[in-house]
Parts: C-alpha cells; structure tokens; sequence
C-alpha cells in the first residue's frame, strides 16, 4: 500500500511539476530543425525546449560585473541568471548521463547560440574562459582542425571576427550574415549563416510565395550548403495560423536547416506533422 502511494506520488509530481532538470528525456525525439529563439523568457529555459526535442536555443548574454548574465534587455540582466546556471551545467549534466550525448542514443551535435548583447571583445573573452571549464562537452578548433563534441557553441550578436580568427585554440563558432555567402570563410570557422528574413524577403505567408522570392531562397540555401553553411532566419511570422505555417513549409522544402520560433509546442508539431525528415524518424 505505502509502494503504491509513493508510486502514485511520483506521477503526480511529474504531471504538475514537469520533468526533472537534468533527467534523459529518453521518450522525446530530437528535432533537428527545431530552433528556440529567446530561450530564456521561457518558464524552463533550456527544459522547456529540450522537453520538446530541440537542438537549438539562443541565449542573450550581457556581461555584468563580471557575470554573463542572461536576458533580451540590460535592465532586465539579473545576478545569478548566467550563462553558466541556465544553459553551461545543465547541458553538462545531461551529456554526462547520456553517453556523450544532449540526447540518449542521439548522434547529431546540439547547437547553444550566444547572442552577445554587451561589448563584443570583452564579452567573448569571458564566454571563452566559461567555455573552458566545459570543454569535454563543447566541440573545438585548434588551427582549423574541428573535435566535435556534444555541444557546438556559436556566438552571435557583437561577434569579435578578428578576435576569434586569431585564435589558435577556439571554443566557439562564428555565425555568418548572407553578406558573408561567396566569401569563401571557412565552414571551421562559420558553420551557421544567419539574416533577418524581412529584410531578405516581402512574403509573410499571405498567398503564393512569389516565384522570385523562391528561387532566391533556394538559391542562398544552395549556396550556403555548398560551403558547408547550415541557414537560419529570425523575424519570420510567429504567430500560429495559416501564414506562418505556409512560411515554415517553403522554409522546410528550401532546406533551411534551422526554423526560428519562440512557440516551442507549436514548431514541435508542426515538424512532426510537416517534415518529412523528423516524420520519418
């Protein structure tokens, strides 16, 4: 009788509470376009995307007194919300339990995008001295050369260029901007290309995409796979409905890798519903 109450205990504390931060999340299948932007205005950052097979959050980081603080706006940057305590020991910790892995059995590489709000120099010098502490876990550069690891860090935002080409021994990637298509960058260095889509494309996903504006999206993602450039957008619709969910699907038939929302339940379904890639796992 006491077995079967503390049983019963157990399942309603998962139903009301939520997953354990840190536990396998074993039943959920990762999906390898899902990307959360602003991860962290979720009640669960982090958690809440992986709950739901993500490999892909974004993380706004501001250093504050010597803090990499976490949020959108500086005055929202509280002590205590880093880079560290949301994203850096809870993705540790997981890799630990899996095998070297975000996920269980899982072999793709999860992707932490940092998007550096503060001084860009200043700011990544402290995103490398974190890193370092975790680079069992994080994939690396030393002279070009790639050792993947299980997670793949790239910095956004205020990117230092010159600051991260110079190093011999990096820990995190650059993401690129269309401008940077055709420049011949390494896919060592810029394994991500991303841009804002209303300033790449009019279509909101009211009618027919216009034909131009296909060919021209096929055309970037074409080129940028070429290089070895996996794409991302921000700024598409995000609002549920017919519109955003004809954008996600030219996106999907384009092949751009990584599909931006801040709806993690409604991108989950949609690619379970839509993509052939994640239906066919």
């Amino acid at each position: 009788m006491k077995r079967s109450l503390s049983v019963l205990l157990t399942l309603l504390m998962t139903v009301v509470v939520g997953p354990v931060p840190g536990a396998s999340a074993g039943g959920v299948q990762p999906l390898e376009r899902a990307h959360a932007h602003n991860d962290y205005e979720h009640t669960r950052p982090l958690f809440d995307a992986l709950d739901r097979g993500f490999t892909s959050v974004e993380a706004d980081v501001w250093l504050v007194d010597g803090e990499l603080r976490v949020a959108h706006d500086l005055v929202d940057a509280r002590p205590g919300r880093t880079l560290r305590s949301l994203y850096l020991e809870p993705l540790a910790k997981r890799v630990r339990a899996n095998g070297h892995s975000v996920y269980p059995r899982w072999r793709g590489t999860f992707q932490l995008l940092v998007d550096i709000k503060s001084d860009g120099p200043a700011t990544y010098k402290a995103v490398d001295e974190a890193l370092r502490e975790f680079r069992p876990m994080v994939s690396q550069w030393v002279n070009g050369h790639e050792r993947r690891g299980a997670v793949e860090v790239v910095i956004s935002g205020n990117r230092p260029r010159e600051d991260m080409l110079a190093q011999r021994v990096r820990l995190a990637a650059y993401d690129g901007r269309m401008g940077d298509l055709g420049t011949g960058t390494p896919a060592s260095f810029m394994p991500l290309v991303s841009d804002n889509w209303t300033k790449n494309f009019t279509w909101q996903g009211s009618g027919p995409i216009p034909a131009a504006e296909r060919e021209k999206l096929h055309r970037i993602v074409e080129q940028a796979h070429d290089a070895g450039y996996r794409v991302r957008f921000w700024a598409t619709p995000d609002v549920a409905g017919a519109a955003r969910d004809a954008v996600w699907r030219e996106l999907i038939a384009a092949g751009v890798d990584h599909l931006n929302t801040d709806d993690l339940a409604g991108l989950r379904q949609f690619l379970l519903a839509n993509d052939p890639c994640e239906h066919a796992a």
